[in-house]
């Protein structure tokens, strides 16, 4: 956003140097990007008067002029008269017009900011010396337009200056709009305005046409007034109009207005047009014009406006030339059944105004600023209207900018009031107040102000202030919507008075670490075993695409969707952490990556839970976990993706202290968390003692794998820490020594029936184990391999055996002794037999 200092004056007093203001606003209002010294660019050009004019000979153009600029440039060559000569192609050229004059040697403004600005000087055009030149708008950087050159259109004496004649020797502030967006008010000059006379100690008073929100106007009631319903109150707080006659839609709007509108972005285009955008820049409330007669075409001679969403299946025709589809999520302005706009974004090209328009609606209205966040998103219009549109517009300003834009209307281009206004206004909102006492504002922000400077900061922003004692109460202006609490109060109190300015005292409350929580201290064990163990750790956004879900197998209906999400991939929160991970699983194989693992410890959220005491969706802490192999890694690793995530889960179990069971994970499991796993290659995890569900883990579907690119080679799991923390406050302090003497490993394969699981024959075998009375003994069990042919009845399971003593070197003798009392329960328990 352009802001002008020059138009910052017309509102309020500015007594401090350029350097000094940006430093004020940047420290107590908004971030500025850059500052560009707009009069240095026209500090010569020159007004002048054309006193003669006539055509060069042999030329169907050309016009060779006298111009008198009051003797003010030196060293130019002059007639007898004291005029110089300028040779002129521009066909709107005449003798008697004021106009505005490059000398020799000054710099065409349009080159400005080029690497070798154009540098004018006298030269010899058909026979005759030409000294510098008369410019054009677009020669002059106002605007795109090189048909004739610019007619000064104020009194002024000859060599006066072009710049202080219409306040170009201004500074122009390019302003981050970003932390301006819970601020309205300050996308408009004369809030802005307001908003420096705050910073400066001085007090402001809004214009009066602006000051007065139920203005009167006279009309002639030419045509009825238009009628006007909001279908859904949540789709618009406020919508007004009024119909114009008598239009001349060729009629320009002065040069001054114009040359605002240029230095602020915008490019003039005529009297109408230039008159909403003059509005839209000086009071932050956009307008849209209608073409009056072509309105009353789409409905059989009838105006029956409705503010609406928009229907499946409905399309509109922008002034832009693109036609949309609509959407339910669209708000428009239609004319009975028929869309005629793009509520708060676009007009729609059926109602445009023209050339040959006579009569114009317009329309000033505010629009839910959350679905048309999603409008700009949606359809890529990101205008200045929808811009401040979508930053929460004030429904009371509507009033008094329409009306004055009417009579702006009346003085440029000969309108007339033919209506009175309409006015729908479900929105209506009482006015805010806020309670607060002196002694809470200045220990929250260490200060000593008293109430009666309190009072003082914010009448300044015309702010109504009542003070009894130290009490103060606050009434807050209709045009700011972010201020609620008293909270707000005291942080506009400190930026007002500038919180650079507060005395720096050293707190006396004690600086005693805070301990991190249990559960602080616990994610950040888990985050260290994991990238010991090998995984890296990425953060994802808590917000994901519909489309991600559907891929996950998930459902969109039992998420939360957002109304108004930052970006068009971020629609919903996520129901479980991993289908985040899966997404950035195929970009990394691509980029190089052949196996690695990933992980996340974050929140996420679902419908099922339900929401909070305070109606909030309830937040569900979650870890999610990712190995993954490239297709050509796979062929080089050992062993299903199970058992690989399986490996990192009981390492984790390990370290912490606990032993988890695996067991089937349920066919019909339509939980969020289980969805993206195949049931058949996964498994519910629990805590081996309580029986406290942890989570799943497993391979993904078929339809999972090919959704997000994975190679058959991928497994994960997702748990939850908050059950890991309910079972590790519940353990003692553990500590097993490692034996001194050397141990030995047997890898022993037991062939089962077919329908026997992995999990009975591990069972089994730690059962075996449990029962062995000697505590001198350390044994571990590993499963290794499993092996089922593609037709048979049996299969085999390959568990790996670390046997180890506290006392002595195991004999050979003593490990076969052990392993065959363990083999024999094991194949008494499965009916099978070693292989």
């Amino acid at each position: 956003m352009i802001v002008s200092v020059n138009w910052l004056k017309k509102f309020t007093d500015i007594d401090v140097s350029i350097e000094e203001l940006t430093e004020l606003i940047g420290a107590r209002l908004v971030e500025i990007e850059s500052v560009e010294d707009l009069g240095e660019k026209y500090k010569d050009v020159i007004v002048v008067k054309v006193v003669e004019c006539s055509p060069v000979p042999d030329s169907d153009h050309l016009n060779l002029t006298k111009i008198d600029d009051g003797g003010k440039v030196q060293n130019v060559e002059r007639d007898e008269n004291g005029l110089v000569q300028v040779v002129c192609g521009a066909p709107n050229v005449t003798a008697g017009m004021l106009a505005a004059w490059l000398p020799p040697e000054s710099i065409v403004p349009e080159t400005f900011a080029d690497k070798e600005p154009f540098v004018l000087g006298a030269r010899e055009l058909r026979g005759f010396m030409s000294n510098g030149m008369l410019a054009s708008a677009k020669e002059l950087d106002l605007y795109d337009d090189h048909s004739g050159i610019v007619a000064v259109d104020k009194e002024a004496e000859p060599g006066t200056s072009f710049a202080e004649l219409y306040e170009l020797n201004d500074y122009l502030l390019d302003i981050e709009n970003k932390s301006l967006t819970h601020r309205p008010d300050a996308f408009g000059i004369i809030g802005f305005a307001r908003e420096v006379a705050g910073i400066q100690g001085k007090a402001f008073t809004t214009p009066a046409w602006l000051d007065t929100l139920n203005p009167e106007i006279t009309s002639n009631s030419s045509v009825e007034t238009p009628s006007v319903t909001i279908d859904e109150p949540e789709l618009s707080d406020r919508f007004q109009a009024i119909v114009l006659s008598d239009v001349s839609e060729s009629a320009q709007s002065p040069l001054e207005i114009q040359t605002y509108l240029s230095r602020s972005g915008i490019r003039p285009i005529s009297a109408i047009v230039d008159v909403t955008n003059y509005m839209l820049l000086l009071a932050g409330r956009p307008l849209h014009a209608f073409d009056y007669d072509k309105l009353l075409a789409v409905n059989n001679d009838k105006i029956d406006i409705h503010v609406r969403s928009g229907r499946e299946g409905e399309t509109l025709a922008l002034l832009s030339g693109k036609t949309i589809e609509l959407s339910t999520d669209d708000i428009v302005v239609a004319n009975g059944e028929t869309a005629v706009s793009l509520a708060g974004a676009m007009g729609g090209a059926a109602t445009e105004v023209d050339a040959n328009t006579k009569r114009i609606l317009v329309e000033s209205a505010t629009f839910n600023l959350y679905k048309l966040r999603a409008v700009q998103m949606r359809h890529g219009i990101f205008s200045e209207s929808i811009t401040r549109l979508t930053k929460g517009i004030p429904a009371p300003l509507g009033a008094p900018v329409l009306v004055e834009a009417a009579k702006m209307m009346g003085q440029f281009a000969g309108a007339v009031i033919a209506s009175d206004i309409t006015d729908a206004y479900p929105g209506k909102h009482t006015p805010i107040i806020v309670s607060l006492q002196e002694p809470i504002v200045n220990e929250t922000l260490g200060t000593q102000f008293s109430a009666a400077d309190i009072k003082e900061l914010l009448e300044n922003v015309e702010f109504d202030v009542a003070v009894n004692g130290t009490d103060i109460t606050v009434t807050v202006p209709y045009w700011r919507n972010d201020i609620h609490i008293t909270e707000d109060i005291i942080e506009e109190v400190g930026r007002l008075s500038g919180f650079d300015s507060i005395n720096p005292v050293l707190p006396t409350r004690d600086f005693t670490a805070v301990r991190p929580s249990d559960f602080d201290l616990l994610r950040a064990k888990v985050r260290g075993l994991l990238v010991r163990a090998g995984a890296n750790e990425v953060l994802t956004y808590n917000f994901i695409h519909g489309d991600v879900m559907r891929k996950a197998g998930q459902n969109p209906e039992t998420a939360y969707r957002l109304t108004n999400s930052i970006s068009p991939d971020l629609q919903y929160y996520r129901q479980s952490i991993v289908p985040s991970l899966l997404v950035n699983i195929h970009p990394n194989i691509k980029a190089g990556y052949d196996h690695f693992a990933i992980f996340e410890l974050n929140k996420f959220h679902t419908k099922l839970t339900g929401l909070t005491e305070e109606n909030v969706p309830k937040e569900l802490d979650g870890l999610g976990f990712v190995v993954a192999a490239s297709k050509k890694a796979n062929k080089k690793s050992e062993g299903a993706a199970y058992y690989e995530a399986k490996r990192y889960l009981d390492y984790i179990a390990t370290e912490l202290g606990l032993e988890f069971a695996y067991e089937p994970l349920e066919a019909d499991a339509d939980y969020p968390v289980t969805q993206p796993f195949e049931p058949k290659r996964s498994a519910r995890v629990w805590d081996t003692k309580t029986r406290e569900r942890i989570g799943v883990i497993g391979e993904f579907k078929k339809s999972v794998q090919k959704a997000f690119k994975l190679s058959d080679n991928v497994a994960g799991f997702e748990i939850s820490p908050v059950s890991l923390l309910k079972l590790t406050s519940a353990l003692g302090t553990s500590y097993e020594p490692l034996s001194k003497y050397p141990g030995t490993d047997r890898d022993v394969s037991f062939q089962v029936a077919s329908d026997v699981t992995y999990g009975q024959v591990y069972d089994a075998a730690k059962n075996a184990l449990s029962h062995d009375s000697d505590s001198t003994l350390r044994i571990t069990l590993t499963p290794l391999d499993i092996y089922e042919p593609e037709s048979g009845e049996t299969k085999n399971v390959t568990l790996r055996f670390t046997l180890g003593s506290y006392e002595k070197t195991l004999t050979g003798d003593e490990v076969n002794k052990i392993m065959a009392d363990v083999t024999e329960k094991v194949t008494t328990a499965t009916n099978g037999k070693v292989v």
